[in-house]
């Protein structure tokens, strides 16, 4: 059985170590794959995620004003004011994790995984591509394209260095080998703001160009990687 608190938990540490060892104007660095976000505001949200839940504060949860509430809530705090409540409020989630239903858990530990590397290439402090956070973060994204490949009749073969994931049934058939890592960036995203403000899209960690690039069997076929709710990035991110 996955330890997902005991997986959290670690993450929360690494992240809090990262950010106390930066100075002022590191923590004021836009972070590149969320160019919206300082990397106070990523530790921001992360901690909001937490006090929210425990306060049980979950309308419009994951939307855009929920987090941009997160932010907002905590923009005048200094950073050490934000990694307390996220050690306070971190802890009691934690602590009920085991009774969560997988799939919410599952979600909050990617969602955790992609951020721990947004706040890391804006400090320029690579690390973690193989911890537990983002090997749950494949599985579980895994999961998510198998309803991708359904309705476009297609089988899905990931190929990764940790081994192989088969989604789909469909007669097309789709082969792809990428590294693990690679795979996680792909998949995930964030919202961003096009410059007129006349539409809001998900923007994916990586491009259609970087994923085009990946071992492809056949056509490539980047719209079965990506989660739905995203688009890839308009321009590469090498991280």
């Amino acid at each position: 059985m996955t330890d997902y608190a005991q997986t959290y938990g670690a993450l929360r540490s690494r992240v809090s170590d990262l950010v106390r060892g930066a100075d002022e104007e590191q923590l004021e660095r836009h972070t590149p794959a969320a160019p919206e976000w300082r990397v106070r505001d990523v530790v921001a949200h992360l901690s909001g995620i937490t006090a929210d839940i425990n306060a049980g504060n979950l309308d419009g949860v994951a939307t855009d004003a929920w987090t941009a509430r997160q932010v907002d809530a905590r923009r005048d705090w200094n950073i050490e004011q934000v990694l307390e409540e996220w050690e306070t409020e971190g802890a009691k989630v934690e602590a009920v994790m085991a009774s969560l239903p997988e799939v919410a858990v599952g979600q909050m530990t990617t969602d955790a995984a992609t951020h721990e590397q947004d706040i890391r290439g804006g400090l320029e402090r690579p690390g973690a591509r193989d911890c537990d956070a983002i090997v749950i973060g494949v599985d579980w994204g895994v999961q998510v394209l198998a309803g991708l490949a359904e309705p476009a009749d297609a089988t899905l073969r990931i190929e990764t260095e940790a081994g192989t994931a088969t989604v789909g049934t469909g007669a097309r058939q789709v082969g792809v080998r990428a590294d693990r890592f690679e795979l996680f960036r792909a998949m995930t995203g964030r919202r961003s703001v096009d410059q007129f403000e006349l539409f809001r899209a998900m923007t994916g960690r990586r491009s259609l160009e970087q994923i085009r690039s990946f071992g492809w069997e056949g056509e490539p076929a980047p719209e079965l990687l990506v989660f739905p709710i995203f688009t890839p990035r308009p321009t590469p991110l090498v991280e």
